[in-house]
């Protein structure tokens, strides 16, 4: 089985700090690698498209945002990005 996630969060997807799991916006879950594969590479493209910045890592993660999208942290009194993340999840990688 394969996932991919898309998270909405103030942190990039890579840290998963405990209770990441309630900013997923969406997962789809895939049963042939091809076909996950390819839905990968759309929903990178499109993100790329639509933000101004992004990084990745370990070939499982992406984070995209753009400088215009913060929010203001009361309890750290600034303005904190909103990341949009993208997580490639399968048999070896499930959390």
């Amino acid at each position: 089985m394969y996932k991919i996630i898309y998270m909405k969060a103030d942190y990039e997807p890579w840290w998963q700090f405990e209770g990441w799991e309630e900013h997923i916006i969406e997962e789809n879950v895939f049963e042939i690698k091809e076909e996950a594969e390819h839905y990968l590479i759309k929903t990178l493209q499109i993100f790329k498209e639509k933000y101004d910045h992004d990084a990745s890592k370990k070939e499982r993660f992406w984070a995209f945002w753009s400088d215009d999208e913060v929010g203001f942290c009361e309890a750290c009194d600034e303005d904190i990005q909103t990341y949009h993340g993208i997580i490639w999840l399968d048999e070896k990688n499930q959390p």
